[in-house]
């Protein structure tokens, strides 16, 4: 719960949608929303990690589709939208895999690739790669614990 706290806390980060081409919605904060757990699935992901991250990678996904009801999707609706956003984060994971590996022009391809209504990728890639940062800076217990702000 504290994680998916604390990515939600990240998510609502005013300062990210400042270059949106538009007023945002439930699926950019979402598109937000994936962007940092995958950052925050790819900075922990080891063998010892496995069975926690899982437990935390379900636990968020069961409340995205919470957050979906409460929209006022239907059921039929809900499991579409659950499979477009699950197949959407993994191919946000497959892209970000080798993000220490890709030059700044890559890294604004693969979160423009995304975030294709905001204008400021500049903005966001220097955001993400601080986030990703700071992460490294800690252990997947300090996140366990308690809630950051990154």
């Amino acid at each position: 719960m504290n994680i998916y706290n604390n990515l939600i806390n990240l998510t609502t980060n005013k300062n990210l949608y400042k270059g949106l081409n538009k007023q945002d919605v439930f699926s950019d904060r979402l598109l937000i929303f994936l962007l940092h757990f995958a950052f925050f699935l790819n900075n922990f992901k080891s063998e010892k990690n496995s069975v926690i991250l899982q437990k935390i990678y379900d636990f968020n996904f069961r409340q995205i589709e919470l957050s979906i009801r409460e929209i006022g999707y239907g059921d039929q609706s809900i499991n579409k939208k659950m499979k477009d956003y699950i197949n959407l984060f993994h191919s946000i994971i497959s892209e970000i895999h080798f993000w220490d590996n890709l030059d700044k022009k890559d890294k604004k391809k693969v979160i423009s690739n995304y975030l294709e209504n905001f204008a400021k990728i500049d903005y966001l890639v220097g955001y993400f790669e601080e986030y990703r940062q700071n992460l490294s800076k800690k252990n997947l217990n300090f996140y366990l614990k308690s809630v950051s702000n990154g």
